[in-house]
C-alpha cells in the first residue's frame, strides 16, 4: 500500500546504517472526542484482515448463537484469534466442533502448516499432514459454524451473499460508521471488509467504551474484549507480539495483529481504539508502532522487555550477536494523549 501521504514509523539500523524505514499510517480515537492522533493518513482506505476478528465475532454473539451453544470466554478468544496452530487451540477447536455435531472437514478455511514448532514436530514424527484446525483463522470459523447452526444457514458460510457474511457487513458498517463499499477474500477465504483507518480506529474506541448497560451490542463487545483479555494465549500463542503485549498490559487492552502490517486495539480505561496501516506490509514495523502507542498511553511499561524488544530490539545474528535496533522516528515517541 505505498502512499505518497505516509509517514516514517519505524527505522531498522544494522551497525552505524540505516538500513530500513517503515512508513505508515496511524489513527488514534478517543470514544468521547474522536480522533485524538493521527500520522501519515488517518483515512487511508484499508483491508484490516485479521485485525477485524472481534468485528468479525460480533454477531455470533449479538445474535444469542453463542449463548444457544454454551459458548465460553474460551471460545470466544478463539473466535478472535490468529492463533498458531498449537495443541491448546486444535484441540478446543476439534472439542468445538464435535459439540456442534461438526468435524474438520465443515471448515472453509484450508490447512495450514501450524507455526508452533512442538505441534509442527508433532505432525511430522507422526507422518500426518495439518487440516483446516491448524489453520490460524479456525476458531473464527468454527464461530462462523456456530451462527451458522443457529440460523439454519447453509453450509458454505464464507459466501459474500450468505446470511453470516451479510450480518457481519453490517455489524461492519455500524461500528466503523462508514458504508461498506467493497472487500476482498482473505487468506482463510472469508470476505474482509475494507474502511479507513479512522473508521476502524472508532469501531476500537467503541469495544474500549462498551459496557454490559448499552444493550446487547455493548455486551457483546465487553464480552469479545474481556474474553480475549483474559486468555491472549488463545488469540495468537508462544512468542507472538499480540499475546506477549496483552499479557504485558495486564488485562488494560486487547490487541489484535492482522496480515500487511496493520494492527488494532481496545484501550477499555481511557476509552481509546487504535488503528494502524505499516505501508510495506512489515509485521515488525506494526508491532514496534503498536507497543509506542501503548506505552505513550501508560498501558505498556517502557522497562517491560516486552516493549523494549518490540521498539528496540537488539537485533540479533545467528551466532546471537548484537547486529542492529529498531528505532521509532517523528513524534510518534514523544506523543501523548
Amino acid at each position: 500500500m505505498a502512499n505518497t501521504s505516509d509517514t516514517p514509523l519505524v527505522e531498522v539500523h544494522r551497525g552505524p546504517i540505516r538500513e530500513c524505514v517503515h512508513r505508515g499510517h496511524v489513527a488514534i480515537w478517543h470514544a468521547d472526542t474522536g480522533l485524538i492522533g493521527a500520522w501519515g493518513d488517518a483515512q487511508a482506505h484499508v483491508l484490516p484482515r485479521s485485525s477485524a476478528k472481534m468485528i468479525q465475532a460480533l454477531p455470533l454473539v449479538e445474535s444469542g448463537a453463542a449463548d444457544a451453544a454454551g459458548l465460553t470466554p474460551e471460545h470466544l478468544a478463539l473466535s478472535c484469534a490468529s492463533h498458531n496452530g498449537a495443541a491448546i487451540h486444535t484441540e478446543r477447536v476439534t472439542r468445538w466442533l464435535a459439540d456442534l455435531g461438526l468435524d474438520e472437514t465443515d471448515l472453509r478455511c484450508g490447512p495450514q502448516e501450524p507455526s508452533d514448532v512442538p505441534a509442527r514436530n508433532d505432525l511430522i514424527c507422526q507422518h500426518a499432514t495439518p487440516d483446516q484446525r491448524h489453520n490460524n483463522c479456525s476458531g473464527k470459523h468454527s464461530g462462523f459454524l456456530t451462527l451458522t447452526r443457529y440460523l439454519k444457514a447453509g453450509p458454505e458460510y464464507i459466501d459474500p451473499d450468505h446470511p453470516i457474511q451479510r450480518a457481519i457487513a453490517t455489524a461492519t458498517a455500524d461500528v466503523t460508521d462508514e458504508a461498506i463499499t467493497d472487500y476482498a477474500i482473505d487468506g482463510c477465504s472469508a470476505p474482509n471488509f475494507a474502511g479507513s483507518l479512522s473508521g476502524f480506529a472508532r469501531a476500537m474506541a467503541h469495544f474500549a467504551a462498551a459496557n454490559e448497560d448499552q444493550g446487547t451490542r455493548g455486551s457483546a463487545m465487553v464480552r469479545l474484549r474481556e474474553a480475549m483479555m483474559t486468555h491472549p494465549d488463545l488469540v495468537a500463542g508462544e512468542g507472538r507480539a499480540c499475546s506477549r503485549l496483552m499479557r504485558a498490559a495486564s488485562k488494560r487492552a486487547a490487541v489484535k495483529t492482522g496480515a500487511e502490517g496493520v494492527f488494532f486495539a481496545i484501550v477499555p480505561e481511557l476509552r481509546i481504539g487504535v488503528a494502524l496501516k505499516i505501508s510495506d506490509g512489515a509485521t515488525r514495523g506494526s508491532e514496534a508502532a503498536l507497543a509506542q502507542i501503548l506505552a505513550n498511553l501508560g498501558i505498556l511499561d517502557t522497562v517491560d522487555p516486552v516493549f523494549t524488544e518490540l521498539t528496540h530490539g537488539p537485533i540479533r545474528n545467528r551466532r546471537e550477536v548484537d547486529t542492529g535496533h529498531y528505532r521509532i522516528v517523528g513524534d510518534l515517541e514523544k506523543w501523548r494523549a
